[in-house]
Formats: structure tokens, sequence, C-alpha cells
């Protein structure tokens, strides 16, 4: 059936999946008694009030942190209800002290190691800046890769990664028309190319480029430094700083390019190691996860069709279904 590409997006979250649409963002969790609790809240579309945050790159940007700000709201509503006693649900504030150290493992593990160790084969980046920025993008991938492949042995990460693949199956089903049924649902597969995970590793890729064109060997010479160390402070700043450039690059590529054309033969070639990984962060749910994932579209859905009036000249961005 003819495929209609929608805007709407998810997350996996403890035992259960949150939908993202225009008005409104969904949580379903499937709580230790077997039954499904859902919550809904509303969006206030900033985009509409600021025109400027619709511009190319800059509308990736804010879209991103919107994803992280609801992916911890989510994640603590999802810690609420999927602990079997209180010692193990989480309050608001470990949830967000979780993911700030989060925030700080990943720019630990994915910048500043890989320039640590970079500095130590190759050396100063004034030297060689060009193979300098090949090589720590390569350290990068390989850091990320490593992540990825280790936290997927893990019996309850791999339980999240199951979820994530629900979460795709269920808007590949409404993307294609089909009736949100848990049958219809298992008969699609669990890679999508607007996962978070095709996205990262787009952003992955285009740090590279990006990086290699930052003139820090002109920058560092003008402010007089020589020092190996502050040099090296100098190229993990600049990582760090051009971070939110680099996600929205990714994000018209990886979301808004290649979301809108998935049928092009240059989206299937760019988009392919994206979605190879893909197989390590998802894994086949079984039905009740489905039913989850269910649960949470139908009220993305069942609220934009009943404001249908209200959203016509609503613009609202593909949304990366970041996991």
């Amino acid at each position: 059936m003819p495929v209609r590409h929608t805007h709407i997006g998810g997350q996996a979250v403890l035992e259960g999946i949150m939908m993202r649409g225009k008005l409104n963002w969904a949580v379903a969790v499937r709580e230790p008694g077997g039954s499904i609790y859902t919550e809904q809240h509303d969006l206030v579309s900033h985009s509409q009030k600021h025109y400027w945050l619709k511009w190319p790159i800059i509308r990736g940007m804010w879209g991103f942190y919107e994803t992280m700000v609801l992916a911890i709201k989510a994640f603590g509503i999802s810690a609420e209800h999927a602990g079997e006693t209180e010692e193990e649900k989480l309050s608001q504030g470990e949830i967000t002290l979780t993911m700030v150290l989060g925030l700080g493992l990943a720019i630990g593990l994915f910048i500043v190691l890989p320039a640590v160790v970079t500095n130590l084969v190759i050396g100063s980046s004034v030297d060689k800046p060009f193979l300098w920025n090949i090589v720590d993008g390569v350290f990068r991938l390989v850091a990320f890769f490593t992540y990825i492949w280790a936290v997927s042995r893990l019996k309850d990460i791999r339980r999240v990664f199951a979820y994530h693949g629900a979460e795709h199956k269920t808007i590949h089903a409404y993307e294609a028309g089909l009736p949100l049924e848990t049958e219809t649902i298992q008969k699609f597969g669990t890679l999508h190319v607007r996962c978070g995970t095709s996205f990262l590793l787009m952003v992955m890729v285009i740090a590279i480029l990006v990086f290699s064109l930052v003139p820090g060997k002109a920058i560092i010479a003008a402010w007089g430094v020589s020092a190996k160390a502050w040099v090296l402070l100098f190229n993990i700043g600049v990582r760090i700083v051009l971070l939110p450039l680099i996600a929205g690059i990714a994000y018209e590529i990886s979301v808004k390019w290649a979301g809108n054309n998935p049928d092009s033969p240059l989206v299937k070639v760019l988009l392919w190691p994206g979605l190879q990984l893909q197989r390590m962060t998802t894994a086949p749910p079984d039905d009740s996860m489905v039913e989850v994932a269910v649960a949470a579209m139908r009220l993305v859905i069942e609220r934009e069709e009943a404001d249908a009036g209200n959203i016509s000249e609503l613009t609202v961005e593909p949304i990366p279904t970041i996991d």
C-alpha cells in the first residue's frame, strides 16, 4: 500500500513508549500488574511564535533540544510506573540527574576520549590538522560502535531495544494506512529511516567534515597558543560548541530530506549504514510490547483527528525517533 510519511516520532522508555505528534505527546507504560498506564500532555509550538525556529539547521537544533527535554519527562513517567516497589521507582530529580550524567558520559566517551587518544597517536593537531581530524573521527566512530555493542549485551537494555522495535513497527503500520492491530503491526520490520540511531551516526560522520573545515591551526596561531594541552583543550571545546550545529545539519539530511524521500537511491545509500546499526539497537518485540506502542500512538492520533480543523495550518517538522 502507498506510504504516507508522518511527522510522528517516538522513543522507547522503561517498559513503555513515548509518542509525539503535532499537538501532544503521550506515554504508555506496562505496569507490573500487567495493565497499561497512559498519560498525555499538550505541546507548545514555539516555532509558531518565533518564525526563525523554522529556518533550516536551526529547526534541527531546536528539535533536538525539545526531544531531549521530552526524553527526561518521558523517562520520569515510565520510571514512576514500571517499578514494582517504591525502592525501584525513580524520582524526577533522579531521572534528571541520570540524564545529565549520561550526557557527561557521552561527552567524555565520544568527544574527550577520542581527542586524547588521537593526540597520543598523531601528536598535536597544529602539525597535521586534517589527518588529526580524520583519525579523531574514526576513533569517535569506534567508541560509538563499541558502546552500542556493549549495552546491547545487557538484558534490561535488550527489553528497551525491543520496545524500540515495537515503536518502529507501529509507525510503519500507521504510515502504510493499516489498522493498528497487533497481528498487522508485527508483519513490519524494526528498521526506520527516521530512527535516532541513524541520526546519531549521521552526526558522527558530519562531525568529521565540519571539524576538518574549522581553521583550528590559524585560530591557535592567532591566540599564540603552542602548548599541547591547550591545543587539545581547544579541540575538545570546539567539538562541544559545534555539536548543536552538527545536529542541525544531520537533521536536515537524515530526518527532513531522507524522511521525505525514502525511496531515493541516494537516500538509501546514505542511510544504509544507519539502518544496519539499527539491527543492534532494535529487537523483535512481543505482542504485549506492540500493545503498549499502540496505546501511546492512539492518544496522539485521536488528539490530532479531534482537532484536525485547528491544526490544518500548523507546521511541525518531522521528529527523529530518538531512542
